[in-house]
């Protein structure tokens, strides 16, 4: 029982880093965009060929997560992206947080808890 435990926490544990792994495509396309007036320039084939290689590491590792976790469980966490957007936004780009964005943010949490949240009443599986 106790192994099972830490591995579906293994398994939330992967989805959240691939999720902030996806997240730094964001992060490199919008670098990409501050270079396109030459996209044959080696600033912009950079940063948009780094979108492809974090979006194909991102799919092998989403594929890996949907064989051990349920579908809902996993997509239900998608939309954590937006709130790494937000942090990276700050972090890198000096953009502003505003109080939308904080109640945005909560109603993402809350949504994610509403679906995955203790459902065992519902018959469904904890994650």
């Amino acid at each position: 029982m106790r192994n099972n435990v830490t591995s579906k926490k293994s398994i939330y544990l992967l989805l959240h880093i691939s999720l902030l792994f996806s997240s730094l495509s964001g992060v490199c396309s919008k670098m990409a965009s501050r270079h396109t007036g030459n996209i044959f320039s080696l600033e912009f084939v950079f940063w948009f060929g780094l979108v492809f290689v974090i979006m194909f590491g991102y799919a092998v590792i989403w594929q890996q997560i949907l064989k051990r976790m349920p579908l809902t469980v996993a997509y239900a966490n998608r939309p954590v992206t937006l709130i790494w957007g937000i942090v990276w936004g700050a972090l890198i780009f000096g953009e502003k947080i505003t109080w939308n964005m904080i109640a945005g943010a909560l109603v993402i949490f809350a949504g994610i808890y509403l679906v995955t949240g203790d459902n065992s009443e519902k018959g469904g599986e904890r994650v």
